[in-house]
């Protein structure tokens, strides 16, 4: 009879984790279980209900006979993830929390409590993804430190663990996992790979876990709650008021508390109008929040973007894209939006610019820019710089034919 392998099961307290455990429990594994409270709701009114999760969590453990541990990353999530969100605010982004607390925390820091602290010899999470590796594959990895340098040998031989869709198209979480480490990535089991969402609810009620059935999936950001956005974020951040202005004649429309307050494509709050005026763009040094009339007006349009260093799952670029520069494959900066097909042109400095078949609404600086070549997702970079709009391109047009219809009609001299 061979060794029972061990694996610490990331504990949500929903149905998805759930599942996952139970899963690795049939498999015939030593499965623990261990919830994260990442947020402190202690001193927030109305916020995560973290308690009621982690009872979940102990809950279904006990029903599994699993050992059942609870651990704290809220100092790491407030210094890694939090102030992270806070600094990218003012500077006008718009930060994706879940991904940031996926590198962070889930694959980082309890990547190395499990297998460091717990002794395990894999951990596992309740993802709708998959790797390229077995499961006994996995358990074979050997754990080695983070890559840091900007690429790898040129010759080291290396066969590199990478990230796929899972069976569940739309469910599917490889956006959220795009900026996962490589080493940690070789030690995670991914027990609802082959699986929908469907699936799982039909295992989940046939073994009587009744009570994460009848939760509501969550969705948005956990630690902001049922709250108004610009409420939360004005609890952290100072009012910063400036004026929406029209970007089709300069016009004051109104004013806003701060651009961190408003996003790209959303509906601009303006008291006073008849008709919904969106967000187009935003200029931190002036305070102005640019807006426009109609949900598609031009302005919202652009088809071309640039990242920071691109995060590739595998740590070098795909072999075609470090040998011409340019690579065909296909973009979404939005889970679950239809995948665009784009062509990517690599930077010395490693980040790569980004240019879409189609311009693509309210492409947002801050959201991350995931690449997908068939069902493997090579990674992400943080989106830095927008290229024109659809609206600024129209008006240089404009201005061309004027210009050179003046030309034409001039005297000679």
């Amino acid at each position: 009879m061979g060794i029972m392998r061990h694996v610490v099961c990331a504990m949500s307290g929903g149905v998805d984790s759930s599942v996952a455990a139970l899963l690795l429990k049939k498999r015939g594994y030593s499965v623990t279980g261990v919830f994260m409270k990442n947020w402190d709701s202690l001193d927030e009114s109305g916020t995560c209900s973290t308690e009621r999760d982690c009872e979940d969590a102990h809950r279904v453990c006990q029903a599994l006979g699993m050992p059942f541990h609870q651990v704290s990353y809220v100092k790491e999530y407030w210094n890694e993830v939090f102030s992270n969100l806070l600094k990218e605010y003012e500077k006008g982004r718009t930060p994706n929390p879940d991904i940031l607390c996926n590198k962070y925390i889930k694959f980082n820091h309890f990547h190395e409590y499990a297998i460091n602290t717990l002794g395990a010899d894999a951990m596992a999470t309740g993802h709708y993804a998959r790797t390229s590796l077995e499961d006994e594959e996995v358990f074979q990895q050997k754990h080695a430190p983070a890559e840091t340098s900007l690429f790898r040998h040129r010759f080291e031989q290396r066969n590199p663990v990478r990230l796929c869709q899972g069976a569940d198209r739309v469910k599917d979480q490889t956006f959220f996992l795009s900026q996962v480490s490589q080493h940690a990535l070789r030690q995670t089991l991914f027990p609802l790979a082959g699986l929908t969402k469907d699936f799982v609810k039909k295992i989940a009620a046939e073994a009587g876990f009744h009570h994460v059935l009848k939760k509501r999936e969550s969705m948005g950001i956990c630690f902001i709650g049922e709250r108004n956005f610009e409420s939360f974020i004005l609890e952290y951040l100072e009012p910063k008021p400036g004026n929406f202005v029209s970007v089709e004649d300069g016009k004051v429309m109104g004013s806003h508390r701060g651009w961190f307050t408003v996003t790209l494509g959303q509906r601009a709050r303006i008291g006073g109008l008849r008709d919904p005026w969106f967000i187009v763009d935003k200029d931190i040094n002036s305070g102005h929040v640019f807006v426009a009339p109609t949900t598609n007006h031009p302005a919202l349009f652009r088809d071309t973007i640039r990242t920071d260093r691109f995060h590739w799952i595998t740590v070098d670029p795909p072999a075609d894209l470090i040998r011409t520069k340019m690579m065909e494959c296909h973009f979404r900066f939005i889970h679950q939006m239809a995948l665009i097909p784009c062509t990517v042109t690599l930077n010395m400095d490693g980040s790569v610019w980004i240019s879409l078949s189609q311009p693509i609404r309210a492409l947002t600086p801050g959201q991350f820019a995931v690449l997908y070549r068939g069902d493997e997702c090579l990674g992400s970079g943080k989106i830095i710089q927008l290229g024109p709009s659809e609206f600024t391109l129209q008006q240089g047009r404009q201005a061309a034919r004027l210009r050179d219809t003046t030309e034409s009609t001039d005297p000679p001299s």
